[in-house]
């Protein structure tokens, strides 16, 4: 069952479901950056249900060409340090609404599990609100500047709760891993100490959001391996762009990573198709 977005979602929140789907399709903002507590029940024998895409409030525009996360030089400016909050703030929005997605597309899936996404869903709303805080303390506001809907275009590709795990998970969020005390670092080298101490925050906390991944992705085929994860990645991802450099390699032994996974990741070259891929957005 496919739906679309619509500009007000159901208000009834009897259950986890409509809740879930109620966040991802609301065009609010506020909703958006502190919803109301999700329901204890779970809609017994829920049909699955994909949602195609996800609402969005208007204060969230479009990013344009060019507006990209500035560089270390630009991050002396304050304004600069929050247009790059801004983009980490709409990763962990759209990481929130895709554990929403999964949990509707996957509702057959283990209760278990089901609830380990809303608690994940959860962490990540937790998070936008460390970072619209400390936008505010630089001077600007959420909707300041454009967005931009990577995740969204490649996750809901997924066709099963072992790729999203695989996509998710053991991928884009495991490369915050890298790229959050990478701009920690950052904003530490432009004097933001407490910008810095976000990011470190959330880095840490992201190593339990991987554990989790790596730990279902184990359970449902046996193992950590290279070979079974990447071969679960929807095309055209691969493992090039599922990682920073230099590798978290404490942190993602930290969540489950075998040190034969991680020799092979660091050492995944992709075959040449031309232009060489780009990496992941910093999630």
């Amino acid at each position: 069952m496919l739906a679309r977005p619509v500009a007000s979602a159901p208000q009834t929140t009897d259950d986890v479901e409509t809740w879930a789907e109620h966040y991802v399709l609301s065009e609010e903002l506020q909703l958006k950056l502190a919803p109301p507590p999700p329901p204890k029940q779970f809609r017994p024998e829920a049909a699955p249900l994909r949602l195609t895409a996800p609402g969005r409030p208007p204060e969230l525009r479009p990013a344009r060409r060019g507006e990209r996360t500035p560089k270390q030089e630009a991050l002396e400016s304050p304004r600069y340090r929050a247009r790059a909050l801004h983009a980490f703030l709409h990763h962990e929005l759209q990481a929130a609404e895709l554990m929403c997605w999964a949990l509707l597309a996957f509702s057959d899936a283990e209760l278990e599990f089901r609830r380990g996404l809303l608690a994940i869903c959860q962490d990540e709303i937790r998070h936008m609100g460390l970072y619209a805080a400390h936008i505010r303390e630089l001077g600007c506001e959420v909707g300041d500047f454009g967005v931009r809907d990577w995740f969204w275009k490649r996750v809901p590709s997924c066709r099963t709760k072992l790729e999203f795990v695989a996509v998710m998970g053991m991928g884009l969020e495991a490369a915050n891993l890298e790229y959050a005390p990478d701009f920690a670092a950052r904003f530490r080298l432009a004097g933001d100490e407490a910008g810095a101490r976000i990011q470190e925050r959330i880095a840490a906390e992201e190593v339990a959001h991987v554990g989790f991944a790596t730990r279902w992705f184990a359970r449902w085929t046996g193992g950590c391996d290279f070979a079974a994860w990447a071969a679960q990645l929807p095309a055209p991802l691969s493992p090039w762009v599922m990682h920073g450099e230099p590798l978290a390699v404490d942190a993602r032994r930290r969540a489950g990573m075998t040190d034969e996974f991680l020799t092979a990741l660091r050492g995944y070259v992709p075959e040449p198709k031309g232009r060489p891929l780009p990496r992941s957005e910093p999630a």
